[in-house]
C-alpha cells in the first residue's frame, strides 16, 4: 500500500552527510512493508535482518559494535555481500538487541556512506538511555493510514486529488463531498492499521458491504488480541491487569459522550480500589510510550506555551486508531454507515481529528478547558493560537468557539463537522468537513 512517508524515506536516502534512520511506530502500522518496499523500489540489494525473529543475530553485536566486523559477519550470516555503497540494511525490530541499537552510533561515526535503517515497537518501553544512540540517528515515526491513504488503497484518485487541493480551490462540489462522507465512514469502520485495510480492499467490491465489513472486525479482533499479548509479554515492572483495565476503560468512558466533547479521563471505577492518578501513571505511561493511546492535556488558558498551563493528571485518552476504537466499543459497522448529518456519538468524530492532526505532522495536542466552555483543540499556528472547535453532525452551534474568541481573540477560528467546505475571511470562521482534517 502506498504510504506517504515513502516521500520522508526518499529524501533521507538523498542526504549529506546522512544518519542511520530510526522508524518507529505502533505494531502492526506497517513499518516492516513499507521499508521493504523502500528497498525494492530504490536499492539494487535490500538485506532484511530480524532481531526477534532470529535470535541469534544478537550474537554478532556481543564481542563489540565495530561496524567493519559486524558488516563482514552479517554477509556470513546473510550468504551475500552488502554493498555498503548502494545497498540498504534493514534492522527490523530492533528493541529485541539493544547493543544493535547502540551501534546505530558507531556506524554513523565510522560507516555513514551505509544505507542503514532501523525499525522497531515499543522502544520506549524496553531501551534505557544507556543503548539509545542520541544525536546520531534520524528520526520518522509511522502512524496508522490517513484518510488520505485510505483512498490511496482503494484507488479513488479522483476523490484524492479534489481533497488535497480543496483548500487551494476552496470548493468541494457537490457530488463529491457526498462521496467523501460515505469514504469517511467506511473509514471510521476501517480505521487505518493496513491489515484491516487489505482485508476491507480484498472484498468490498468482490461480495457484499456487509461481508467485508463482518471481516474488518474479525481482522480488528485478531489485532486487538495481540495488542493484549504485548501488554501481557512486555509490560516488565508495570502491573499488565493494570494496564489491561485502562486501555480497557479508554473505549468505555468514551462511549459515554453523545454529541459533545471527550471528559478528562476518569480515573476512579478502572481498576477496584484506586481513584487516583499517581496510581495509574505506570500503566498510563505505559500505554502512551506503546502508541497504543493518544494523550492530550488539557489546559484552562489560551496563552503560549500551553503546556505551562496543563496540570499533569487533567488530560483525555483517546484511541490510536478510529477503526480499533469501533471494534473494542462493540459499535457495529450499520451504526456508523447509518450516521448522516445529524447529531452522533462527538467521541468518534473526535478521536479521528485527533488522528489526522497526529498524522499530518501535529507534534502535540492540546484541548482548552475554562468555568463551562471548552474545546476539542488549541492549534499554535506560526506563533498564533487558533481555536478547533469538533462536530460531528451539521449542528454547528458553537457556544465554547463564541467565549473563546470573546476572551482571546483569536485571528480566525476552525469549526470541523459534517457541513460543506466554507470560509468567511471577513468573520474569521474556518468551516471545514471533517474528511478535510489532515489539510488543516
Amino acid at each position: 500500500m502506498k504510504r506517504k512517508l515513502m516521500a520522508n524515506l526518499v529524501l533521507w536516502k538523498s542526504e549529506t552527510p546522512r544518519k542511520p534512520l530510526l522508524l518507529r511506530g505502533v505494531r502492526q502500522a506497517g513499518k516492516t512493508y513499507l521499508l521493504k518496499e523502500f528497498g525494492s523500489l530504490h536499492f539494487p540489494h535490500c538485506h532484511y535482518l530480524n532481531f526477534e525473529k532470529d535470535k541469534k543475530l544478537a550474537k554478532i553485536f556481543e564481542p563489540d559494535l565495530v561496524p567493519k566486523r559486524i558488516v563482514e559477519q552479517l554477509n556470513f550470516h546473510l550468504r551475500a555481500d552488502i554493498n555498503t555503497e548502494k545497498d540498504l540494511v534493514i534492522f527490523d525490530e530492533i528493541q529485541a538487541c539493544p547493543n544493535a541499537l547502540t551501534s546505530l552510533k558507531y556506524f554513523q561515526e565510522d560507516l555513514p556512506q551505509l544505507h542503514l535503517c532501523a525499525a522497531g515497537s515499543l522502544l520506549g518501553i524496553h531501551l534505557t538511555p544507556v543503548s539509545f544512540p542520541v544525536g546520531k540517528v534520524s528520526f520518522l515515526t509511522l502512524r496508522p493510514m490517513s484518510f488520505e491513504e485510505f483512498l490511496m488503497a482503494n484507488k479513488d484518485q479522483r476523490s484524492l486529488e479534489i481533497l488535497e487541493g480543496a483548500l487551494k480551490t476552496l470548493t468541494v462540489p457537490d457530488i463529491v463531498h457526498e462521496h467523501l462522507w460515505e469514504q469517511l465512514k467506511r473509514y471510521f469502520i476501517v480505521g487505518g492499521l493496513p491489515e484491516a485495510v487489505a482485508v476491507y480492499c480484498a472484498h468490498h467490491n468482490t461480495g457484499s458491504l456487509f461481508e467485508a465489513f463482518s471481516k474488518v472486525r474479525a481482522k480488528q479482533e485478531d489485532l486487538i488480541l495481540a495488542y493484549y499479548a504485548d501488554i501481557a509479554k512486555h509490560s516488565g515492572k508495570v502491573n499488565a491487569m493494570h494496564i489491561d483495565r485502562v486501555w480497557k476503560s479508554v473505549p468505555s468512558q468514551l462511549q459515554k459522550v453523545q454529541d459533545a466533547s471527550i471528559q478528562r479521563f476518569k480515573f476512579k471505577g478502572v481498576i477496584p480500589g484506586v481513584s487516583h492518578y499517581n496510581r495509574l501513571v505506570g500503566a498510563i505511561d505505559w500505554l502512551e510510550a506503546a502508541g497504543l493511546v493518544i494523550k492530550i492535556p488539557i489546559v484552562n488558558s489560551a496563552l503560549l506555551p500551553f503546556r505551562a498551563y496543563a496540570k499533569e493528571s487533567h488530560f483525555k485518552l483517546l484511541l490510536f486508531d478510529v477503526g480499533i476504537l469501533g471494534s473494542m466499543s462493540g459499535l457495529s459497522p450499520k451504526s456508523i454507515l447509518d450516521y448522516d448529518y445529524g447529531t452522533y456519538k462527538g467521541y468518534f468524530a473526535e478521536n479521528y481529528v485527533a488522528e489526522a492532526f497526529i498524522s499530518s505532522g501535529t507534534n502535540e495536542l492540546f484541548s482548552w478547558s475554562e468555568k463551562t466552555a471548552e474545546l476539542e483543540f488549541l492549534r499554535e499556528m506560526d506563533g498564533r493560537v487558533i481555536p478547533v472547535e469538533v462536530k460531528s453532525g451539521s449542528v454547528t452551534h458553537a457556544k465554547s468557539l463564541a467565549a473563546f474568541s470573546a476572551k482571546y481573540s483569536p485571528p480566525y477560528r476552525i469549526i470541523l463537522s459534517a457541513k460543506p467546505l466554507k470560509i468567511d475571511r471577513a468573520k474569521g470562521l474556518y468551516q471545514y468537513p471533517l474528511y478535510l482534517a489532515g489539510q488543516v
